[in-house]
């Protein structure tokens, strides 16, 4: 039997997988978590986990460096999610896309006058789109992290960014001011792969479906 390659990145992607790939009969041997591995073997022969950046999950599964992915909304959307079948929410890793501001900034007043604002994000695609449908001219400045200091030391007017509780938010003095999109982790699949090793995949995929939804309330 063909291997069957899952595409995972370290952090809370990995983390929140974990009892899901459980609930399907998948352990990785070994401690997934702290491992140097790039490539995990699992308590299933046929299966491996290939440990990947998050930005390139989409990418490992579009071109056939591995069958299934978990990646997040925010990844898939700034990137196009073109060619990867994303047949699963799985629920897991949930945050928002949010325009944050220092607390005190006039934000309505910014975009109502169709001013320019400067914002600092990864999500360069998202954001531009974002504001062009608002009639909002932006210039954007593109950051990888520390994304909170941009406002703060006056780089830009705002960010996007991605929040969960807003904690780091507010203890830099920073306030939500709007939301782009709830952001969850989808299983992502290679539709040529689908298509060919059906028999071996599809079950694997109706599996992720069913442990997603057990975990629901």
């Amino acid at each position: 039997m063909a291997e069957i390659r899952i595409a995972l990145s370290k952090g809370r992607i990995l983390d929140e997988t974990m009892p899901l790939l459980a609930r399907v009969g998948i352990r990785p041997k070994g401690d997934a978590l702290r491992s140097r591995r790039l490539i995990l073997h699992t308590t299933r022969k046929d299966v491996r986990i290939v440990v990947v950046r998050a930005s390139d999950t989409p990418t490992y599964v579009q071109q056939g460096g591995a069958d299934l992915g978990v990646a997040g909304l925010d990844v898939l959307a700034e990137q196009g999610g073109d060619g990867a079948y994303q047949p699963v929410d799985l629920g897991i890793a949930r945050c928002r896309m949010v325009v944050a501001t220092r607390r005190g900034f006039d934000y309505a007043a910014a975009v109502r006058q169709g001013g320019r604002l400067r914002v600092a994000t990864k999500y360069v695609n998202l954001t531009r789109q974002h504001f062009a449908a608002k009639g909002v001219h932006v210039d954007l400045i593109r950051l990888y992290g520390s994304m909170e200091l941009a406002p703060l030391t006056g780089l830009a007017d705002a960010i996007v960014d991605l929040v969960a509780t807003g904690k780091t938010l507010r203890e830099n003095g920073l306030v939500a001011v709007e939301e782009l999109m709830p952001i969850s982790a989808r299983l992502i699949v290679n539709q040529a792969a689908l298509k060919r090793r059906r028999p071996e995949l599809q079950p694997l995929v109706e599996a992720f479906a069913r442990a997603a939804r057990s975990r629901r309330p």
